[in-house]
């Protein structure tokens, strides 16, 4: 264990060994916790100054980060981080309006207004509910380069109109083959990714952001028809997770001219490898295990841990979020056994480490995602996981404190 002190050489230990990675994937149990949006943030300009890397790729919406990447590539019409946080209008919106994350973005684009156009590090979403947007997105860049080809995404799009950008009212309907929109948004992938590639990293980065919007689409798409369907969305979900920072990789590293490398901002439960946890046994993978099956040991997968204090959570979904008291872990899970050994914030190597041989047993690890139910708490929110087997690292934090959304 290596004390957490508030000092700059707090993340040696992860930055040395992550640095030669070309994926580095930072967790969080929460989605609503301060110290790991701080946390983070430290650890990927660390990674972004010192070892090259390009973009951080985060669980969000890919048209309403896309303006967040704008805004640090010094491109766009945003004036202040604020102003490039307010697309994030659905729930959760505290998950990305908040300050902690504004605070590293302005960080980020006042590195980047002193790095050349093609060396600036970007912000990427990599989610999949960003249907509607990405395809005004589409339309929009289409009409600029080539009008025809936009008349026709348009009227291939139309296929979603009698659902009034209503994924949910896609989703029931799509239950139905004939209601299914699939060919349709193939056929604009197909449209975009048949323009020729432009030169220059401001031209580039329009076009790389046209692709990708047609595949958020198509992705949105596949996602809410699986849900509907009662099949492994949570698949489906994360395979689009994992081949959009493959793009991103390569999309910066084609604009640097070096290896393109992508830090990762999500969930323990997408950044962990999903076969050292429950979801092996329920047909489940995840952005970890996907990202480590591709590329070994060039993926570093690094959990976030907390024993209490307060995090930021809704009681359902589409719900108001509110600043929870975050219950003590249980004795017998990972948190619990953390906090026994008596030092208040951590970090701890697992990858090599014959010393956290004991962490490659089952024990409970907890979950907080955007919901919080403290109520049930040991049903909803704890899971079996080996954690030597599920990260590389783990960063933990003995109390913690809820985020602080923007206004």
């Amino acid at each position: 264990m290596v004390p957490l002190s508030g000092q700059a050489n707090d993340h040696d230990g992860v930055v040395r060994a992550a640095a030669g990675s070309r994926f580095v994937l930072l967790g969080e149990n929460t989605h609503g916790t301060r110290e790991y949006y701080v946390e983070r943030g430290r650890i990927s300009e660390r990674l972004i100054r010192e070892a090259g890397f390009g973009a951080v790729a985060i669980e969000g919406d890919w048209s309403a980060t896309y303006r967040v990447n704008q805004y640090v590539r010094g491109l766009g019409s945003d004036r202040s981080a604020e102003q490039a946080l307010s697309g994030y209008q659905g729930f959760p919106r505290w998950m990305w309006r908040n300050a902690e994350f504004r605070d590293f973005i302005d960080r980020l684009r006042t590195w980047n207004l002193g790095q050349p156009a093609e060396r600036r590090a970007g912000v990427y979403g990599m989610d999949v509910y960003d249907v509607f947007d990405a395809a005004d997105a589409v339309i929009g860049y289409l009409g600029s380069v080539d009008p025809r080809a936009a008349a026709t995404a348009r009227r291939q799009y139309a296929c979603f109109a009698p659902y009034r950008r209503s994924t949910h009212a896609y989703g029931e309907a799509a239950r139905r083959a004939s209601r299914s929109c699939e060919e349709e948004v193939q056929a604009v992938i197909g449209l975009v990714e048949g323009l020729p590639t432009p030169t220059g990293p401001v031209q580039r980065e329009r076009h790389f952001a046209a692709r990708r919007s047609a595949a958020s689409v198509a992705g949105g798409e596949a996602y809410f028809r699986t849900v509907y369907a009662g099949s492994l969305a949570w698949n489906v979900r994360d395979q689009h997770m994992a081949r959009n920072v493959e793009e991103i990789a390569n999309h910066v590293g084609a604009l640097s001219g070096r290896p393109g490398k992508v830090v990762v901002w999500s969930h323990n439960t997408h950044s962990g490898d999903a076969r050292a946890t429950f979801a092996a046994d329920r047909g489940e993978l995840n952005l970890g295990q996907l990202m480590r099956q591709r590329y070994r040991d060039a993926a570093f997968l690094v959990g976030f841990f907390t024993y209490t204090g307060t995090v930021m959570a809704a009681p359902e979904w589409d719900a108001p979020g509110r600043v929870y008291q975050l219950r003590p872990a249980l004795p017998e899970s990972y948190s619990g056994l953390f906090h026994r050994a008596g030092v208040s914030n951590f970090s701890m190597m697992l990858r090599g480490n014959a010393s956290a041989a004991e962490f490659g047993r089952d024990r409970l690890e907890r979950a907080v995602g955007v919901i919080y139910l403290p109520q049930s708490e040991r049903q909803s929110h704890y899971f079996d996981a080996r954690l030597t087997e599920q990260f590389d690292s783990i960063i933990y934090f003995d109390r913690t404190n809820a985020v602080s959304p923007l206004r």
